[in-house]
């Protein structure tokens, strides 16, 4: 792509912070936004609008119209997610929001082997993006057709009292714990993002590992975080969210240490990734959940989409910090990096968990 549109590789950086900024923006505005709409109307408009942006990335014959385009995609990304996630912690179950997120590692699996079938083929990243574009379109008219399925069901279409005003974001966060949720999701996102993005980098600079063979065990926390989810759905409903988050840190952690300790054998450090992504598979999804139960039906909508926020921050900018770091002290210092995001984790839930027991008493 960046040979093509005449750019430097290192810019994809750029359409990334513009995505990551609009998710932000979007899900601040998410309970205005979902006031006026509902849920359902809100996620059709939000689902045809990305779907309208993947097509333009098709036809995008320059830089700047990849970072123009950037904005209106951020935006519904943000929308989507802050609006479902309000949806089912309201209206589902632990299961369902676990199921739900499981989801994201399906697709996150899939839109690589579309760019890599349409690569292979000859056909032009252009092709890639169209075709997940066209996806998009068919989800998005779905969605348009199901929405009196979404009326019938509580929570589709805004109610009287749900159309007043919006929570004003400094009266959320004056409502006890949420300035504990926040730093617990900003964390989490980070220990996400940062193993993402660094996992192969880490086999390979400092396990020794060749680089097409770290490319393959670099997908083991993604595939363990989705295996995870869909197995975690199975059991949440009877754990609960509180105790689904506590076991599943503890399993983080355990995964990051056979990571750090310095085992000669790579065989423990790669099915410590997979480990890592088996644990961090329920901690978001149960914590969105939890926000009804913690804060308040009637403050959910609102404090969602902060902790949407303070979750997009954390995968902004804490990846790129990594790197930063990394080049005084190389890569080696990557297990040792996630590892403090998840005790940050760790503390700040274990923190919120207190804080919402004294607000019940």
């Amino acid at each position: 792509m960046y040979a093509e549109l005449g750019t430097n590789f290192s810019n994809a950086g750029f359409v990334t912070m513009i995505i990551a900024g609009g998710t932000i923006v979007a899900s601040l505005l998410s309970d205005r936004i979902t006031r006026k709409l509902g849920a359902g109307l809100t996620t059709a408009i939000a689902v045809l609008v990305a779907a309208l942006a993947m097509f333009g990335f098709s036809n995008a014959t320059a830089f700047w119209m990849l970072c123009l385009i950037a904005i209106p995609y951020g935006l519904a990304a943000g929308t989507i997610d802050a609006a479902l996630n309000n949806y089912v912690a309201l209206h589902y179950s632990s299961r369902h929001m676990s199921w739900l997120h499981a989801f994201w590692g399906v697709g996150a699996a899939i839109s690589p082997l579309i760019m890599g079938a349409a690569l292979v083929q000859g056909l032009g990243w252009q092709t890639g993006y169209f075709t997940v574009s066209m996806i998009q379109v068919v989800i998005a008219i779905a969605m348009f057709a199901s929405l009196p399925l979404w009326r019938k069901n509580k929570g589709g279409a805004p109610t009287r009292k749900e159309q007043g005003k919006a929570m004003p974001l400094r009266q959320a966060l004056k409502i006890k714990g949420v300035k504990l949720v926040l730093p617990a999701f900003f964390a989490y996102c980070a220990v996400e993002m940062t193993t993402i993005l660094w996992a192969t980098s880490y086999l390979v600079l400092h396990r020794g590992i060749p680089a097409e063979e770290a490319a393959r065990y670099g997908a083991l926390f993604v595939g363990g975080m989705t295996v995870g989810r869909f197995l975690g759905g199975f059991v949440a409903n009877k754990f609960g969210d509180r105790n689904m988050i506590r076991g599943s840190i503890a399993i983080m952690i355990t995964g990051i240490l056979m990571i750090m300790i310095p085992f000669e054998v790579n065989q423990v450090s790669l099915a410590g990734l997979l480990i890592l992504g088996l644990g961090s598979a329920t901690v978001y999804p149960s914590i969105i959940h939890s926000t009804p139960s913690n804060f308040g039906a009637e403050n959910a909508r609102a404090i969602i989409g902060v902790q949407m926020a303070g979750a997009y921050t954390g995968s902004t900018f804490i990846p790129p910090l990594l790197g930063l770091i990394a080049r005084f002290t190389g890569i080696a210092i990557y297990p040792f990096f996630i590892f403090a995001f998840a005790l940050l984790l760790l503390l700040m839930t274990e923190l919120l968990n207190r804080t919402v027991d004294k607000n019940r008493v």
